[in-house]
């Protein structure tokens, strides 16, 4: 069972959500261009952006809850880049030494939050970087950068700083979840295709099996 909510006001600038997790067996998790801190099953932890699936295995039954950040949100936060994070999973306690074990303590035995801990640190998001996600979620069917007082070449350096991949990859991403998001209407395959932003069913097909390591017919279905 797999829950979200709101995240609390005073993080709501740089977290998306918050979620509760309590699984039987192995959950697959596809990229969503999002870091998230979590927590239980005995660890605290940060899951950093994905460019493939992962299987999350955790003891039946434990009861496993997070925040996710916004795309681009978390290094302020986290002090390191988000593409040192890419495809890896790090115990807070490595990422911020002594005092990152006592917060991982005080998280696991009630005393503190995730959300605790996220508000204590100091958050200034990349402006440029923000008007680049906002212009790709506007155009999930092409990859150029808006118009900026940077070189094209250093954005595309700082928003693989703050998201973890360069804005191609991120669009890739951004295109499978609207088509996750679009996937409970039921839509025919190539009419998801076409609605997600892809060329075609055929880029959708292989789009599918790079991210979530299934054919989109197993995956959507």
């Amino acid at each position: 069972m797999y829950s979200e909510r709101t995240a609390p006001e005073p993080v709501r600038a740089v977290v998306r959500c918050l979620w509760e997790s309590v699984e039987a067996g192995p959950k697959r998790i596809v990229p969503d261009g999002c870091v998230d801190l979590v927590a239980g099953d005995g660890e605290v932890f940060v899951a950093g952006p994905d460019t493939g699936p992962w299987s999350s295995v955790t003891t039946p039954g434990a009861a496993m809850h997070g925040l996710r950040f916004h795309p681009g949100a978390a290094p302020p936060v986290l002090g390191v880049a988000a593409d040192e994070l890419r495809d890896r999973r790090i115990p807070l306690a490595d990422l911020w030494g002594h005092r990152g074990a006592l917060l991982t303590d005080a998280v696991l035995h009630g005393q503190r939050t995730l959300a605790d801990v996220v508000r204590e640190q100091p958050a200034e998001p990349d402006e440029a970087v923000a008007e680049l996600l906002a212009h790709l979620r506007e155009a999930p069917a092409r990859v150029g950068t808006p118009a900026s007082p940077l070189g094209e070449r250093q954005l595309r350096r700082r928003f693989t700083v703050a998201v973890g991949y360069g804005p191609a990859t991120y669009l890739r991403v951004l295109r499978l979840q609207r088509a996750i998001g679009l996937a409970g209407r039921k839509l025919g395959l190539a009419e998801l295709a076409a609605r997600a932003g892809y060329a075609d069913q055929a880029h959708l097909s292989r789009e599918c099996r790079a991210l979530t390591g299934l054919t989109p017919s197993a995956y959507f279905t």
